[in-house]
């Protein structure tokens, strides 16, 4: 009655390949692709010296990394050779008796690291770095290097927010 017997047509043409997962590399390619292509938020620290502004746009967590979106703006007449950006965590005392000791940590991953900024321009980053929290006695810094001159910038970023990304 409204009962109809099919058969099933079978395509023997198609054929299902499972997707190969991606390597570490290109996961963090891909992914800080991404956090670029985003509108870029208030940053959340920023530090100029010589009309060049190094931004801290975003600290994301993701998986078991911490992607830090950084910005490097050229406001000045002259071209901003990058020497280095070195990510390190320093202790913070307070009183008399100062110590410092920093401790550099490498990246795994670096996004769009320009060797050159050329004046009124401004290049966006990223730089992964393995999961890692800090005490409220230390902070992060990160230093902006310029070859051959002397416009470098250090930014100081709280325990506070190393602990607490988005």
């Amino acid at each position: 009655m409204g009962n109809e017997n099919r058969v099933a047509e079978a395509n023997p043409e198609v054929e299902v390949i499972p997707k190969a997962p991606l390597s570490k590399r290109q996961y963090y390619e891909r992914f800080s692709s991404y956090l670029l292509n985003r509108k870029p938020n208030i940053p959340i620290k920023r530090n100029r010296n010589d009309g060049v502004v190094l931004k801290l746009e975003n600290i994301v967590f993701d998986k078991e990394e911490l992607y830090f979106v950084v910005e490097i703006k050229n406001n000045s007449s002259m071209d901003y050779d990058l020497n280095f950006l070195n990510l390190s965590v320093e202790t913070r005392q307070k009183g008399k008796r100062k110590s410092l000791q920093r401790i550099y940590k490498e990246p795994l991953y670096k996004h769009r690291l320009p060797s050159k900024v050329k004046e009124g321009t401004t290049e966006r980053l990223i730089y992964v770095m393995p999961k890692f929290s800090i005490s409220d006695g230390r902070r992060v810094v990160l230093e902006l290097n310029e070859k051959n001159g002397e416009r470098d910038i250090k930014l100081k970023i709280p325990h506070r927010m190393i602990n607490n990304p988005n």
